[in-house]
């Protein structure tokens, strides 16, 4: 029996996080002993993991580098951890002076790195499950036969420091891509890697997202009402784009049009803050909405009218290839993957990265009926499903 070890930061309510927990539920237990190593043991995922998965214990020095800089630095003075004072404080001065936040995480693990120890276990397969801290885990402190590490974005608009990553990528024996127009960024970007980037599907169930979306969301989840119900699903972060979104709704409401649109997905109390003040400067209070993560998103993308997502950029967008299975209206911007998601004007519309040009797409299913039922209808027709991945992740195991 293989054993394999996942490394991840969280299960949080990201698209790699959702991805990972989709894999490790169709993992065949009876061919495979798996580990997971989670730098933190929460997220709306976690208690959803097959009762199988041994859980390891996050490095114990990680915590010092995720909580408050004064309580980490009062921690370590009372146990004399010098070492972890300085790291710590080299740390700090990255996350408060680096602007561009992937290579914030690059720099960072000069200092955070090195106040962890190797593991112990050994292992036929470990895999970095997302880009950055879990690849660099696995290279510097685990013990393999084979190291594998999955880029979950398109490497080149990812804004990571590729000369930094070339260090670690040179030690891996895969580099798996989330869809081919991710591959083609990671060989365009890493020359020497041609042959080491393989591309696998993340693993998605239309049956599963289907029984989902019939389960009636409670009272502090209630759905959509209205006209012209539109759902975008994406963290709050620059690159999803949720400011595009507020300034396409104030279009479309100055234009006349009844709105409902609402975000699902996490955001920090400063992005949260930031975004309800541009909404309220825009009037659209009770017309966009930020309403959280939600652990079932699907009855709210299933009683939308139309699907919306307005990223400056995506790997591949399970959020997008869920709205497709649940067969609804479309519409994205041409982020440089948009193609892999989307065939224009067939099962969706790709606008251009403008709040006006968003606008117009939207406007163009809510006014043509003809438009809008043929999206839906060739929607209907396509089975999303990739289950089948999954024994692509079995050779990629088991093969020498």
């Amino acid at each position: 029996m293989k054993k394999i070890l996942f490394v991840m930061n969280n299960l949080s309510s990201g698209g790699a996080e959702k991805s990972l927990s989709s894999l490790l539920s169709s993992i065949d237990y009876s061919k495979f002993e798996v580990d997971l190593l989670l730098f933190r043991d929460d997220g709306i995922y976690f208690q959803n993991l097959p009762e199988k998965i041994k859980i390891l214990q996050a490095p114990e020095n990680y915590k010092y580098f995720d909580m408050s800089f004064k309580t980490a630095v009062v921690n370590n003075i009372k146990r004399g951890r010098l070492n972890l004072i300085v790291a710590r404080i080299k740390a700090s001065v990255i996350f408060k002076l680096e602007k561009n936040r992937a290579r914030c995480e690059q720099r960072a693990w000069k200092y955070i790195g090195p106040t962890f120890n190797a593991l112990e276990n050994e292992y036929d397969v470990a895999i970095g499950y997302l880009e950055k801290t879990s690849i660099y885990y696995v290279v510097d402190y685990v013990n393999a036969k084979k190291k594998i590490g999955w880029i979950h974005t398109h490497y080149t608009n990812s804004g990571m420091d590729p000369k930094f990553d070339k260090l670690y990528f040179d030690k891996l024996d895969k580099l798996i891509a989330v869809s081919k127009e991710c591959a083609n960024s990671l060989r365009n970007t890493f020359n020497d890697f041609q042959d080491k980037v393989q591309v696998i599907h993340n693993i998605v169930s239309p049956n599963t997202i289907r029984f989902l979306s019939n389960i009636e969301a409670t009272h502090k989840n209630k759905l959509l009402t209205g006209t012209n119900k539109i759902v975008t699903v994406g963290r709050l972060a620059h690159e999803k784009g949720i400011d595009l979104a507020i300034e396409s709704c104030s279009i479309l409401v100055e234009t006349g049009y009844e709105i409902n649109w609402k975000i699902i997905g996490y955001g920090t109390d400063e992005e949260l803050l930031k975004f309800n003040k541009i909404i309220e400067q825009r009037n659209l209070i009770g017309k966009f909405e930020l309403i959280g993560v939600k652990t079932n998103p699907y009855p709210f993308i299933k009683n939308s009218d139309i699907y919306v997502q307005p990223s400056r950029y995506e790997g591949k967008s399970i959020a997008i290839e869920e709205a497709k299975i649940l067969a609804k209206p479309i519409v994205i911007t041409n982020f440089s993957s948009a193609s892999d998601h989307i065939d224009h004007k067939e099962n969706g519309l790709i606008a251009e990265m403008s709040p006006k040009s968003l606008a117009q797409a939207i406007k163009l299913i809510i006014d043509n009926a003809e438009l809008k039922n043929k999206l839906m209808n060739n929607l209907s027709k396509n089975n999303f499903g990739t289950e089948s991945e999954i024994e692509k992740f079995y050779n990629l195991c088991l093969e020498n």
